[in-house]
């Protein structure tokens, strides 16, 4: 008979060793996993403020550089003007050569990049000299600016608010300075003018990622730009915006996370001070963007971390529940892959295709006109070239809305597309309400046959344009032919070029219809003809 080994004393010791070993081992797991935890927690938030730190850093600095740039533009504006007021104080208003001034104001807006005008207004505000090329008539008196310079003797350069230009019709930043006579009374305002428009080409060198933005305002509390440009913000109210409350507390330089009142968007915003000049330049990056590398690595860290606890935990558990979690693991990787695969093919669409029409963009027509210019030189066959214009679409726009606009691109888009025969014809969106259709292996007469169909088959699609004429929407088309041999170096934009001067011409002459090279060399045929029939009349007379 064998003996009861559950009556065994020392399995009984080691038994009763089990439970407390057992609870031993769940313990040291679970906090092992905590700290494991914790520590992920903390690196991440680590991370996360560092990001932030270093991101508040880089947009103060652009902050600085972009004040550097302004101050830069303003001296370079006031140096003039100075130049100017002293040539005036020295000859006397009635003195001065006013045809010689009005000649060095063109050539200083002509030789100054930042300058769109110069101006000098009298006493009364009417206009003395200005680098326009024919004088204009007029009075500004009641501009902000001269009735500052009329009520204040200070001589230093003015920096007032944006103003709608009267010469141009463009929105300017006048800078300013006061003309005195002898007796320091005040004798008139010289101007000078910067286009707002100016510091997108300054402020577009600067990365603020796909979301950022720039913000130039004056310290009264009127915006003058804002990157993305828009033309309707120039001169709105931002005393109510929170950069123009963190100004007043702080009115040097600051640093804040703020969402836009304007489009909603929360972003690190970092802003200064001019130094002399009363403007204030702000600048921002998304909070998603910036913290989109973050995010991305403290995922993978994360991830990394569950790892390690769902293979503590099945190590200790059952073998069986570590395999069906490699499993699992195995499938959802299939699962992303595949979802990674689609969503490669749908990027590389995206890539070559115009978002707005479903046709070829820009990017994929250069690529193909290149490929074509060589192919079309090794066969020695020729290379034609339609590009298409919508007529009056600015009208459309306006009478539509953009929305319909957009709408009435799509189906121009469709009725181009649908009238080519050829799969190896390509049509593409070149550019807002144009587009081009590349024709390989085509000569002159067939690429007018294809224009004209095309035309036709926008006017067949009736699209309502009340603001057109035919009062439906219409296109005129360009249509230029080349020939190219082997090893041509000839640049293939010049194709373009040709094609888009024809689709001018077309659009001279009347719209809603084609011009090729052919009719040109008709016309000017035709025209020699005509000159040299009188002479040949004479003659025979």
């Amino acid at each position: 008979m064998r003996p009861d080994r559950s009556s065994d004393p020392h399995i009984s010791s080691l038994t009763a060793k089990k439970r407390p070993a057992v609870r031993y081992v769940i313990g040291v797991l679970v906090a092992f996993c905590m700290l494991l935890i914790g520590f992920v927690t903390w690196d991440a938030w680590h991370s996360r403020q560092q990001r932030l730190a270093d991101t508040a850093t880089v947009t103060a600095n652009m902050a600085l550089a972009l004040a550097t740039q302004g101050e830069g533009t303003i001296r370079v504006v006031d140096s003039v003007l100075a130049g100017v007021v002293e040539r005036i104080e020295h000859d006397g208003m009635v003195g001065t050569d006013r045809e010689r001034l009005r000649l060095h104001l063109r050539n200083m807006v002509t030789s100054v990049e930042e300058l769109h005008g110069l101006f000098v207004y009298g006493a009364d505000g009417g206009w003395v000299v200005t680098s326009l090329e024919q004088p204009i008539r007029g009075n500004n008196s009641d501009r902000e600016y001269f009735r500052y310079h009329r009520v204040h003797k200070d001589r230093s350069v003015h920096v007032g608010l944006p103003v709608r230009s009267r010469s141009s019709g463009v929105w300017v930043l006048p800078v300013s300075r006061r003309l005195d006579n002898p007796d320091g009374s005040f004798a008139g305002v010289v101007l000078g003018t910067i286009r707002v428009d100016y510091f997108s080409g300054i402020y577009e060198r600067f990365d603020t990622g796909a979301a950022g933005t720039i913000v130039l305002m004056h310290d009264e509390g009127r915006l003058i730009y804002r990157h993305p440009f828009d033309v309707q913000l120039v001169d709105s109210d931002v005393t109510k915006g929170t950069i123009y409350s963190l100004y007043k507390r702080s009115p040097t330089a600051g640093t804040a996370m703020i969402k836009s009142y304007i489009d909603g968007v929360e972003r690190l915003y970092s802003y200064r001070h001019f130094d002399g000049f009363p403007l204030i330049v702000a600048t921002a990056q998304s909070k998603d963007e910036i913290l989109a590398k973050w995010w991305r690595s403290t995922s993978a860290l994360a991830a990394a971390a569950l790892v390690v606890i769902a293979l503590l935990c099945g190590g200790a558990w059952r073998l069986v529940r570590q395999i069906m979690i490699r499993d699992r693991l195995e499938q959802e990787l299939v699962s992303a892959r595949a979802v990674l695969q689609q969503d490669n093919r749908e990027l590389a669409h995206l890539a070559d295709n115009d978002a707005l029409t479903g046709i070829a963009n820009r990017r994929r027509f250069e690529h193909e006109l290149e490929l074509e210019k060589k192919r079309a030189g090794r066969s020695g066959k020729p290379l034609s070239l339609v590009m298409v214009d919508v007529d009056y679409f600015k009208k459309y726009n306006d009478t539509y809305g953009h929305v319909q606009g957009d709408e009435c691109l799509r189906q121009v888009a469709a009725a181009i597309r649908d009238s080519l025969g050829r799969p190896t014809d390509l049509a593409a969106r070149y550019g807002g309400e144009e587009f081009a259709v590349l024709l390989p292996d085509t000569d002159p007469r067939g690429a007018r046959n294809v224009a004209e169909h095309l035309r036709l088959a926008v006017m067949r699609a009736a699209i309502p344009h009340s603001a057109n004429p035919p009062g439906v929407v219409t296109v005129s088309a360009g249509v230029c032919t080349m020939r190219f041999a082997t090893g041509d170096d000839t640049d293939a934009t010049l194709l373009v070029e040709r094609a888009d001067a024809l689709l001018y011409r077309a659009k001279q002459t009347g719209r809603n219809r084609v011009r090729s090279d052919e009719d040109e060399d008709r016309d000017d045929s035709e025209a020699a003809n005509n000159n040299a029939q009188p002479g040949a009349a004479a003659r025979h007379a």
